[in-house]
């Protein structure tokens, strides 16, 4: 593998897994505080817009500024928020922290770098070669975040065998989190020059509008409003609530539900890797649509599911199906815009879906924490993304990926 095609996979994996470390206890250890419902929510709410601000300004600048620097930068937020969340249960350095620097309550990406390592994969890779490569990107990060879940709960379980108060086992996993920040700093320092846009195809236009955007504006703020829907629905089942549900519902202790998220993770990653044969033969928007549409209705059963092994199972089969659109969509983003407009599509494309996530859990939170409403969360989001699905397809079904239309002629 290429050099720095290999040190981002690396950088994703230490990332997810950082994330995956944080997904499965930032819930618990929030109610461990004794923070109410509203708090935690409006904590959420506060940590997915902050990040999104940051993230917008961080890769709407990245191809003039440098790719690398930003990614630096983002490793230095994350590492930074971390170390707060462990230093002390005050509520408004949680929020301080939780709105400038980068957390991860649902185990999913966030932050800068998302945009900007897939605008330098697809510097360094050829167009042919893309939603494949992204879509094995998508697998480590999946895997990654997986084993991240899986050592989470692990770790907080035995903390608390041990003899440490909930709070304080849940606080040794978000110290690993702040290590994995110090982690991605160092690795993004080896990544080449090669990652940058070239001088000839930077373009004054492009440094004169707004958010990075100059020919591909519109239908990236198009693409931006339909994945804000989309990440809007998902913000009710994050993770963390995931997490939360089965416990309150079926007693499942952490270690357990590390293991369920672990499993979720690992076939969704692996799910991933169908994305490219699939989008080769029936095209990008039809993978992301017709993959995505069953794995909602599997979605709004899980609640209605009697015993432990019946919701685990639906929600798991879910999971195997509900990934293959993430590096279609990634591709299609990628592929729909001049190589300059590269990370500020992704990062506005991503900033939208920062922004309809952070909308949910005010809504969520207090949903999940009432035991007659706790199945709620999960008929809204498989609703919503329905709603998205067709949406998408009706909008951009006509609308092809510039190597789709040269294959066809």
């Amino acid at each position: 593998m290429d050099r720095d095609v290999a040190l981002l996979f690396l950088t994703r994996a230490v990332r997810m897994f950082g994330y995956g470390l944080l997904s499965v206890v930032l819930v618990l250890y929030l109610t461990a505080l004794s923070l109410s419902a509203g708090e935690v929510g409006l904590l959420l709410a506060l940590t997915l817009l902050g990040d999104a601000a940051v993230s917008l300004w961080l890769t709407t600048h990245a191809d003039r500024i440098g790719r690398r620097r930003v990614l630096v930068a983002g490793a230095g937020l994350m590492l930074a928020a971390g170390l707060a969340f462990v230093a002390t249960p005050m509520y408004i350095v949680l929020v301080v922290a939780a709105t400038i620097g980068v957390i991860s309550p649902s185990g999913n990406e966030v932050g800068p770098f998302l945009a900007v390592e897939q605008a330098s994969l697809s510097q360094i890779v050829a167009a042919k070669s893309r939603t494949s490569l992204l879509a094995r990107y998508q697998l480590v990060g999946s895997f990654s975040t997986a084993v991240g879940a899986l050592a989470g709960g692990g770790i907080a379980q035995l903390a608390i065998q041990d003899g440490a108060s909930p709070a304080d086992a849940y606080r040794f996993v978000i110290v690993g989190y702040a290590f994995a920040g110090i982690a991605l700093a160092l690795l993004f320092t080896r990544v080449s020059a090669r990652v940058e846009v070239p001088a000839n195809e930077m373009t004054d236009q492009a440094i004169r509008t707004r958010l990075g955007l100059h020919r591909s504006q519109r239908v990236v703020l198009r693409l931006s409003a339909l994945f804000a829907l989309d990440a809007f629905a998902g913000g009710f089942v994050i993770a963390s609530f995931i997490t939360l549900w089965f416990r309150d519902r079926f007693g499942v202790d952490p270690a357990a539900l590390g293991a369920l998220i672990f499993g979720a993770n690992l076939l969704a990653g692996l799910s991933a890797l169908a994305a490219g044969p699939l989008a080769r033969r029936f095209g990008l928007i039809r993978t992301m649509v017709f993959t995505h549409l069953p794995s909602n209705v599997l979605l709004l059963l899980v609640p209605f599911m009697p015993t432990l092994p019946l919701a685990a199972a639906v929600l798991l089969v879910r999971f195997s199906i509900s990934q293959m659109d993430v590096p279609t969509r990634q591709s299609y983003t990628i592929a729909i815009v001049a190589p300059d407009e590269r990370s500020a599509a992704a990062g506005v494309t991503g900033i939208a879906r920062s922004l309809g996530v952070a909308a949910s859990p005010l809504i969520a939170a207090p949903l999940f924490l009432t035991a007659a409403l706790a199945w709620t969360p999960f008929v809204i989001a498989g609703g919503l993304k329905i709603a998205y699905d067709l949406l998408l397809y009706r909008a951009f079904k006509a609308h092809q990926a510039p190597e789709e239309v040269r294959a066809e002629g």
